[in-house]
């Protein structure tokens, strides 16, 4: 049997180019993730307990399936073991053949190369940007704790004073927790 996966590094990208060309070549049925390559993937782990002596896992680019080669020859070694192979839509690979357990090795080479690099740009390019006064994250707001603390002993929940003071209720509930500790001199 032929088994889909599709993945899309983040929840603003979609799945339906993969979706689409997985149909074209014939997959039914068909598992997606919406995470990067690096983390954990659900859909990809069900999908590989699922698989079964002859079946064939459809990707439409290895570069979908993993993003390290060490992580690709574990997918790999878990498809041999279950008896099942690996085929790419826009790639020629299958890995019932030597040629094409091969190639399915180039290929997750350099998909771990190109990840690399992207990185290493990445991170050149923030460094230059701090160089340059960029400051990354969330803003700071100015927070008032003793508003929080005053709010709080009125009456208010944390969840109506996060929502006035703009912040998030763990912190709501953090900020009254401190203002009463330095009240009772355990600070």
């Amino acid at each position: 049997m032929d088994l889909g996966y599709a993945r899309v590094s983040t929840t603003e990208q979609d799945t339906s180019l993969q979706i689409a060309a997985l149909r074209q070549y014939g997959v039914t049925a068909y598992w997606e993730d919406q995470i990067s390559g690096v983390k954990k993937r659900p859909a990809l782990e069900e999908l590989l307990n699922f698989l079964q002596q002859g079946d064939t896992l459809v990707v439409y680019k290895v570069d979908r399936l993993a993003r390290s080669l060490s992580d690709l020859l574990r997918i790999a070694d878990r498809l041999a073991k279950s008896g099942a192979t690996l085929r790419s839509v826009t790639e020629p690979i299958e890995t019932a053949t030597p040629v094409g357990r091969m190639i399915f090795q180039l290929l997750g080479a350099f998909a771990e190369f190109e990840r690399n690099v992207i990185r290493e740009r990445c991170a050149a390019g923030m460094a230059e940007a701090m160089k340059r006064g960029v400051k990354f994250g969330r803003k700071r707001r100015k927070f008032d704790y003793q508003e929080a603390f005053r709010m709080r002993n009125d009456g208010w929940t944390y969840t109506e004073i996060a929502n006035e003071l703009g912040c998030e209720r763990s912190h709501a509930h953090s900020a009254v927790r401190r203002i009463t500790r330095e009240m009772n001199g355990e600070v």
